[in-house]
This record gives C-alpha cells, sequence and structure tokens, in this order.
C-alpha cells in the first residue's frame, strides 16, 4: 500500500487518528504530519553495564530528529514515533550458567522485537543505538528484512578497570580467568575493579568485533564505533550527525540492502581476521547475509577454503589487542579509531572502498574524509609490519567437523601447535557444568595434551548454543599455571575473550547425531592446521564409526527421539530454539524451515575483486 493509501485510509478513521494526534501532541510535533511516513529511534536494554548507557544517546537522537521534522526548508515532513527498546541479557554476568543458554536466543528476540515494531509501524526511517553482543546483529537482520532507510550507532565500548595493586589495565576476561586462583582477597579486588563506568566489553571480544563489523559493511559512521560509551560527541556531536545521514538515504532512496552486498559482508570478514576478532562473527555473518537476501553464505559470499586462504596467506592481525594482546578499543580510539585498520587495509590491496556506506559515500570517500591516520605500531600495526603474519580465525573440516562450521581463534591461541598440529587424548564432558565442577574441585587431573571435549550445548542440544568464557578462561589459567598444553572442542560456542587452543561450532551437534557425540574417552584428536581439519582417528575406521552411531540411535530411540544427555526444556523460548535451530553454519537462528528463511531472496553479484596482499609473498592466489 503507498503513503498515499494508508494517509486516506487513516484520515476516514477517527479511531486509527486519535491515537496518532495524540502521540503528536505529546510528542511536541507537528499535528499535519500524522499521516506521513514515520521516523523513530531504537534502542537496546539489558541487566548489565553494557545498556546504562543507551537510553541517554536514544533520547538525544530522538530530540535531534524531532526538531528536523517538519515543512521548512531542510527539514523532513515525517511523522515521529517515540522511542522503542529491544531487551536482552548479559552474557558476563551469565558465563558458566544454565542462564547462558539466554544469550544466543537474545539475537533471535532482539530480531523479533525489531520485525513486529518496523513492520507494525511501517517506519520509513529508523536509526538504532545498540549494545552488547547478540543484539546488534538481531537489529541488523531486522534492519536488513525490513529494507527502509536506517543506520546503526554502536553505544561505545567501557573504559578498561586499574588493579590498585599492580596499577595495570584489567577487564572482564582478568575477573574470569582470576576464577582459578585461591586467593580470596585477590579475587574480590579483581571483580570490583575490572568494570568501572558503563558501556560494552572493551577488548576485541565479541561486541567490538561485530560493531566493526556492522561499520565496515556500512550500516554504521566508522568514526562511532571505537570511541567509549561516555565519550561526550555521542552525545553532542553524533546524534545530528546520525539524522543528517538517515535524511541523506531517506532523499536518495538508499535501504540497508543497497549497503549490504556480498563485497560489503566480504570486506567485514576481511576485517574481523585482521583484527583477531571473536569467534562468534562465523554464526553473526551467515545470518546478517541472510537477512540481506543472500540464500548460501559458502556460495554467495565466501567458502571455507577462501576464508582459510586469505587467513592463512593474505590477511595479517594489525591490532594488539586484547583477549590475546594488551590494547582495549579505547585505545585504539585514541589511535584514530576502527578507521586506521580499514585504510591500512585498503591501501595494501585487500578491501574494495567502492561499497555504498550508510553515510551515502564509499568505503573508501568515507575513509578518505575522515582524514585518517596512518597505523601508530604499537597498538595498530601496518600491513607490511603485522602483529601476527596470519588472520586470526581458521574454519575447520574433518570427521568432527563434517559440515566444515568448527572454528578456531587462531590469534587467541598460546601454545601446543607445533608444525602446525596438535595431538591429543579426548577427555568428554557431556554438558559444560560438568567440566565447571571438575575444573572447580579437581583441575590436577588435566594433563598435557588433553582435548577436552565438551558436547549437547549446541543450539538443539542446550538448548541455545551458550559461551563457555567460564570454563575457556579457567583452563587459560590452568595451563599458564602449569605450563602445559589443554585443548578445548564443542559444539557450542566461546565468548570473544576465550583465549587457547578452542575450537567451537562443531558441527553436526551431538544432540543431531554429529560425530563429535561418537568419540569416547582416550580417543587420539588431531587437528591438523596445514590441512584445516580436526579428526578423531578411532571414527576413521568405519566399523568402529558404525558401531558407535548404532549406540547412539539406540540411546535416543529408547528416550522418545532425544538424547537424554540434552538440556532440559522448560520454557517456551528454549523448546522454540530446540525445535527450530539451524546448524551453526548456517548461524544458528531459529529457522525451522531453510526454503522460507531467506526473505527476498536475491542472487550474489560477483564484482570479481579478489583481495591481494600487496606486501606479502604468495598472495595472489585467487578464488
Amino acid at each position: 500500500m503507498s503513503n498515499k493509501s494508508k494517509a486516506v485510509l487513516f484520515d476516514k478513521n477517527p479511531g486509527r487518528n486519535a491515537q496518532t494526534y495524540g502521540i503528536a501532541r505529546e510528542l511536541n510535533t507537528d499535528m499535519d504530519l500524522i499521516h506521513e511516513p514515520s521516523v523513530g529511534v531504537m534502542g537496546t536494554k539489558g541487566d548489565s553495564q553494557c545498556y546504562l548507557g543507551v537510553q541517554r544517546k536514544v533520547e538525544a537522537i530522538h530530540e535531534c530528529l524531532r526538531q528536523r521534522l517538519g515543512r521548512a526548508d531542510g527539514q523532513m515532513p515525517m511523522r515521529l514515533v517515540q522511542p522503542e527498546y529491544t531487551v536482552a541479557t548479559s552474557d558476563g554476568m551469565r558465563n558458566g550458567t544454565r542462564e547462558m543458554r539466554y544469550s544466543l536466543i537474545g539475537r533471535e528476540v532482539t530480531h523479533d522485537t525489531v520485525c513486529e515494531h518496523l513492520s507494525a509501524s511501517g517506519l520509513e526511517g529508523t536509526i538504532a543505538v545498540v549494545a552488547c553482543d547478540k543484539p546488534p546483529v538481531g537489529t541488523l537482520a531486522g534492519l536488513l528484512e525490513h529494507n527502509r532507510p536506517a543506520i546503526i550507532m554502536s553505544d561505545g565500548p567501557i573504559r578498561p578497570g586499574r588493579d590498585s595493586a599492580t596499577e595495570q589495565p584489567i577487564d572482564i576476561i582478568t575477573g574470569f580467568q582470576a576464577a582459578a586462583n585461591t586467593d580470596a582477597e585477590f579475587k574480590k579486588r579483581i571483580s570490583k575493579e575490572a568494570c568501572p563506568g558503563y558501556g560494552s566489553c572493551g577488548g576485541m571480544f565479541t561486541y567490538n568485533t561485530m560493531q566493526t563489523f556492522i561499520g565496515v559493511v556500512g550500516m554504521q559512521p566508522l568514526n562511532m564505533v571505537s570511541p567509549p560509551s561516555d565519550d561526550p560527541r555521542r552525545l553532542q556531536e553524533f546524534p545530528e550527525q546520525l539524522v543528517n545521514y538517515l535524511q541523506g538515504m531517506i532523499e536518495r532512496g538508499d535501504t540497508p540492502r543497497h549497503i549490504v552486498s556480498r563485497d560489503s559482508i566480504r570486506n567485514a570478514l576481511i576485517v574481523s581476521m585482521a583484527v583477531g576478532g571473536s569467534t562468534n562473527v562465523m554464526l553473526h555473518a551467515p545470518e546478517i547475509a541472510r537477512a540481506a537476501g543472500f540464500r548460501s553464505f559458502s556460495e554467495d559470499i565466501m567458502s571455507p577454503e577462501e576464508f582459510n586462504h586469505l587467513s592463512q596467506n593474505v590477511v595479517p592481525v594489525l591490532t594488539d589487542a586484547r583477549p590475546y594482546g594488551v590494547y582495549s578499543m579505547v585505545d585504539i580510539d585514541e589511535k584514530g579509531g576502527v578507521q586506521v585498520i580499514v585504510k591500512a587495509l585498503m591501501d595494501a590491496g585487500l578491501l574494495n572502498g567502492d561499497t555504498l556506506t550508510c553515510t551515502g559515500e564509499t568505503l573508501a570517500e568515507q575513509v578518505a574524509r575522515l582524514n585518517t591516520s596512518e597505523p601508530d605500531g604499537t597498538v595498530v600495526y601496518p600491513v607490511e609490519k603485522p602483529y601476527k603474519e596470519t588472520g586470526g580465525l581458521r574454519v575447520l573440516g574433518g570427521n568432527l567437523s563434517p559440515e566444515f562450521s568448527a572454528v578456531l581463534k587462531l590469534a587467541g591461541v598460546e601454545g601446543g601447535l607445533e608444525n602446525n598440529r596438535f595431538i591429543g587424548r579426548a577427555r568428554i564432558f557431556n554438558g559444560e557444568q560438568d567440566l565447571l565442577n571438575v575444573l572447580e574441585s579437581n583441575p590436577e587431573v588435566f594433563s598435557d595434551h588433553d582435548m577436552v571435549i565438551v558436547r549437547y550445548e549446541g543450539p538443539s542440544g542446550a538448548p541455545g548454543m551458550p559461551e563457555m568464557l567460564d570454563s575457556t578462561s579457567r583452563i587459560t589459567t590452568l595451563c599458564r599455571e602449569k605450563d602445559i598444553v589443554v585443548g578445548l572442542m564443542t559444539d557450542a560456542r566461546f565468548s570473544g575473550g576465550s583465549v587457547g587452543l578452542v575450537i567451537g561450532h562443531v558441527g553436526p551437534e551431538a544432540a543431531l547425531g554429529g560425530p563429535i557425540a561418537f568419540v569416547e574417552d582416550g580417543d587420539e584428536i588431531i587437528v591438523d592446521l596445514d590441512t584445516n581439519e580436526i579428526n578423531c582417528t578411532a571414527l576413521q575406521d568405519a566399523a568402529t564409526l558404525k558401531s558407535r552411531k548404532i549406540a547412539w540411535e539406540k540411546v535416543v530411540a529408547d528416550n522418545n527421539g532425544i538424547h537424554p544427555l540434552c538440556g532440559e526444556v522448560d520454557t517456551r523460548l528454549l523448546n522454540r530454539m530446540r525445535l527450530s535451530a539451524v546448524s551453526a553454519v548456517y548461524g544458528a537462528g531459529m529457522h525451522p524451515d531453510r526454503q522460507l528463511w531467506v526473505p527476498q531472496e536475491r542472487n550474489a553479484e560477483k564484482s570479481g575483486f579478489v583481495p591481494q596482499n600487496k606486501f606479502r609473498k604468495g598472495s595472489q592466489k585467487a578464488f
């Protein structure tokens, strides 16, 4: 229905008009504009420090937008709607608990809420302020499906804490790694001092990985990614800039699907490698691509083979950032912001600078307008002399990951990959809580080159695919103290703050009869980064695989079609996740029928752009 038809419809129904007039009166906007297309601001809320700064930004943008609406020159003749908020939980306070199952589900709930608000309100223009890990992705997916002019602003990261005893900067990951310490006073001091102020996690964890992704993909101005949440610019300068950009998008007719293209997603993936980003990007990127109208991530955007080629041979890590390094996003901001990283990669021939952004400029034009500086060489490194030679992420296949979904944050590996291989013994834990119990009460049972396997924690099995920051942090501390290497492999996922030899997203998951379900204690596990595979030697024998699979299927059949080691389902949301979650390789979202879950499918227009690192030998291979 056209806007004109909507206006006629409203004009003929005083009942529908009544509240619209009432809202305009209370918001102090022009009541003659109630039948015009509407614009508004959205934000995310939750129960952690991540969300404390959101509302004041939403209110500042709302007021700036209100003043811009009208019929005078330079104004937008549009109706204003009141701010809307989505709800999500806190990853940090839930890690290591069964409530962590709701973390990834929070992405889905945010998506649903955004979809309901945008579709029911018929918004023609939206500015969204996002915080924490999962709501930004759910918000972007909803904006892409609605596909009307929209723009995102990060609420901003938290500033690091400072240990009063050592004067060293600390953060929430310091707190999780302190859990294995026996000094109660030390643990109390760290927990009280790690997270002063407000804002989302400050290292290159999932939040900042995805905010950088959203900026590079074009839906957020680059200069708004890295400033901390309490930076005055977020209230004094950015609101007017955002309204200007939104007005430009509306006037030009630019929509999220004009911006989020094949090449812009590829750009964002390459930057994620270069910042040593969170493994969660490999769940969120397919979901963003799906919402943008691409049916197959591996075929339309980037295959696993090309991803690994770029990470191994072309794209280095440019940031010395937490959790694998020293600095935070606040430090990156002080050295010029994420646009410095983008410029360095673009100058090296690794990014396509012609992609459109929400500012109306191409990515290259936006970087040039921002007078972007060069890498400082301490926090952000140049491509020709990087912080690490290879990209920060690797996806793995093999007989334990036949979907090629498993992902390793190579930037965070602290040891154990002699000649690019790890050979270990399987230590089975059917659920994270069993592992946490042993780490808490009897950590000395772990030996060098154990490969801990945590299963039945996938999207359907948990359900909800919780991240395992508590477990990985304790294992990291254990390995550092004993000078050993203990790996961890799971069908669940990890926090962006996890470090060590940790491999997540193994699929198919155990609950669905994936090979990870058939591994037994003591089996030899081989991680090979030359072939990019994880294999269980015992399962290479067809007879062994068959017998173990038959035994597993009998247990399932005797338990009414679900394995008894799967997590309990006691809420509607958990039940919905169990019944409708797709595999990690597709984003682990709630999509019961993959033939229906791609809105307005579009073909990927291949640009022919191939990233080519000018500074590294052997980087010209193209896929």
